[in-house]
Parts: structure tokens; C-alpha cells; sequence
């Protein structure tokens, strides 16, 4: 998928924020995706259009960068559910924000996504969903699901 804006990078990511939050009215288990790109290539705008597609109720979404972790909550019917964004950029040792991590990666109606996955990779799910973003040349950006997919057991 190349995308040419700061809209429609947003629009894609809503409509994940849309079918995740369907996935987890269905079956309440928890979602993990980890952005793979260079800085720079959108991976929070994304996460933005994800928070507008699950509603999140404590916006706006910005980069955890320095803060490694920030959360979100959001509706789900009657049930309330977190969006957990991690960026682990600035870390070679995640310390205990791997603990962090892994209670996050288990909890019933979690989101979990995760920038510069390197030092942790080892904790994360066999079924997360891995997401590669591209600049292009022509400053679009390609985005392609190359990750294992969820299994619907």
C-alpha cells in the first residue's frame, strides 16, 4: 500500500483501529504489532489513526519516545479496553520495561504497539503482527504487513 499523505496515513491506520477493535468485541485476546521503519517514516501517525479508529477517549496520541510508554483507553460496548504504544528507540537494554511490556502483551482487550522492537523481540507473541514502513523516493510511503498473522483460535 503506498500512501502519499499525512491523511491518508492516518485514514489506513484508523481503518486497523476500526478491525481491531471488532476483533477484540469478538474475542477479548490481546493484540501485539510491532512498526518496523526508520525514524521519520510515520509509525506514530499511524498509531494515530488507530487510536481515531478505536475511539480512544484520553487522545491525543504522541510519541512515547522519551517517556517509552504511553497509554490510551477506549470503549469497547460495555467493556473498556488500552491501547499501550511502547518506543524502545532509545533503550539496548529494556530493564524493566520489559516487565511493562510483557504484562501488557497479556492482558484481555490490550493493544500493543511497538516501535524499535530490537532489544525485546524475545518476549513478543509468535502470532504479533509485524508492520514495515518505506519511504519511497517520492516521499510516499509503502506500507506491508511481513509479520506473522493472528490466528482466530
Amino acid at each position: 500500500m503506498n500512501l502519499f499523505s499525512e491523511a491518508e496515513l492516518i485514514s489506513f491506520g484508523k481503518k486497523y483501529g476500526q478491525k481491531f477493535a471488532k476483533e477484540l468485541a469478538k474475542n477479548h485476546r490481546p493484540i501485539v504489532v510491532e512498526l518496523v521503519g526508520d525514524v521519520g517514516v510515520g509509525k506514530t501517525t499511524f498509531t494515530r489513526g488507530i487510536a481515531e479508529g478505536l475511539k480512544v477517549i484520553n487522545g491525543p496520541v504522541t510519541s512515547p519516545s522519551f517517556t517509552i510508554c504511553r497509554r490510551y483507553f477506549f470503549a469497547i460496548g460495555n467493556d473498556s479496553g488500552v491501547l499501550s504504544h511502547y518506543d524502545f528507540y532509545r533503550l539496548d537494554d529494556p530493564g524493566l520495561m520489559a516487565e511493562d511490556l510483557a504484562e501488557s502483551i497479556t492482558a484481555e482487550n490490550s493493544i500493543t504497539i511497538i516501535e524499535w522492537g530490537e532489544s525485546i523481540t524475545d518476549i513478543l507473541p509468535e502470532d504479533h503482527l509485524i508492520l514495515r514502513f518505506t519511504l519511497n523516493d517520492d516521499e510516499t510511503r509503502t506500507i506491508t504487513e511481513t509479520g506473522p498473522k493472528r490466528s482466530d483460535k
